[in-house]
């Protein structure tokens, strides 16, 4: 099983990024062929300085190897260093249809919140597609909201095969009855439904746009001004507090060890203790569950070559595994 899965390298890591994607990404270590890349050519959408995209890249390395990606057994790289997903973003990209990218989700999301509307993030999908379908990806763990590109890449995929591949049959995409397996395989998307969604500051998801996150490398003034600024209502310390729509109460089930959290849900539920209390306990949390992390990245930090051999190693691993796709595309389209 080859698993495949990217993140943008558009601002400081954050809970919402360890607890819907790293976590999850780390445990698929162990489950088949990992493959995790940072999406800078993505994030050129929105960073729009040189020295800020080169100074993100390298902070989004340094937070994956900090997090628990290991080198021996993922494949950890430059989404620019793969030239070849920006070729096979042009081929897909002439069998999509207008109609898919128009109602694509996160598109018509960004131009809602003000974004300007520009061919990079129109086409965002289609260079999703790519990536995905570049190394033959099996699974493809998302967040629900990035569902949607997953199926465009299997649509696509499809559409392409179709194209291109003699006798393909889209009922038999291994080729198992037909003897014409498609050039592009089909994925699946893969969810963690308990962690799909991570609560921001202001109950809202959390994410870089919002600016309602809780920095995992982040200094620890900040840090800690993060947490105690965490939205909540006015129930009063004595009685007990709502668990709906409490951001609090969903940040401390999250990050509280199993084993503990009974005890800080029967607090919550009794009354007697106010949020600030619940936010300190919140927040000695955080350091104990990323004090290692914060440590490692302090040490990779004073040894930039090393991180740099890491990114290219992975770089030359994962083009090894798209040469033979991308030759095959190639070939099928009348480019070789």
């Amino acid at each position: 099983m080859r698993i495949l899965s990217g993140i943008q390298s558009s601002g400081q890591f954050h809970l919402g990024n360890y607890y819907g994607a790293i976590r999850q990404w780390v445990r698929l270590q162990d489950e088949g062929e990992a493959l995790y890349f940072i999406a800078n050519l993505h994030a050129l959408n929105t960073v729009r300085d040189a020295q800020r995209a080169r100074e993100l890249t390298r902070d989004a390395a340094l937070a994956m190897f900090s997090l628990g990606l290991d080198p021996k057994r993922a494949t950890v790289f430059r989404q620019s260093d793969v030239p070849e997903v920006a070729e096979l973003f042009w081929v897909l990209g002439t069998v999509v249809p207008l109609a898919n990218l128009e109602r694509a989700h996160s598109y018509k999301d960004k131009v809602a919140r003000g974004i300007s509307p520009d061919f990079g993030l129109f086409a965002y999908p289609v260079l999703m597609a790519a990536d995905i379908l570049l190394y033959g990806s099996d699974v493809v763990p998302v967040g629900k909201d990035q569902v949607q590109h997953v199926e465009f890449a299997r649509d696509w995929a499809t559409k392409f095969n179709v194209t291109y591949v003699q006798g393909y049959d889209p009922q038999d995409p291994l080729g198992t009855k037909s003897g014409a397996p498609g050039i592009l395989r089909l994925p699946e998307a893969r969810i963690e439904e308990a962690t799909a969604v991570v609560p921001g500051i202001d109950g809202q998801k959390m994410s870089k746009s919002y600016g309602n996150t809780i920095d995992l490398f982040g200094d620890e003034k900040d840090v800690k001004k993060r947490i105690m600024s965490i939205k909540t209502d006015s129930t009063p310390v004595e009685a007990p507090k709502p668990t709906a729509e409490a951001p609090l109460y969903d940040l401390l089930k999250l990050m509280t060890p199993p084993g503990e959290f009974a005890a800080v849900d029967q607090a919550w539920r009794a009354g007697g203790v106010g949020y600030g209390d619940f936010k300190k306990r919140l927040l000695d949390t955080f350091h104990a569950s990323f004090g290692p992390a914060r440590a490692r990245r302090a040490e990779l930090l004073r040894d930039p070559a090393e991180l740099e051999r890491l990114l290219s190693d992975g770089a030359q691993r994962a083009r090894a595994l798209a040469a033979p796709i991308v030759d095959a595309v190639r070939r099928a389209v009348g480019l070789r």
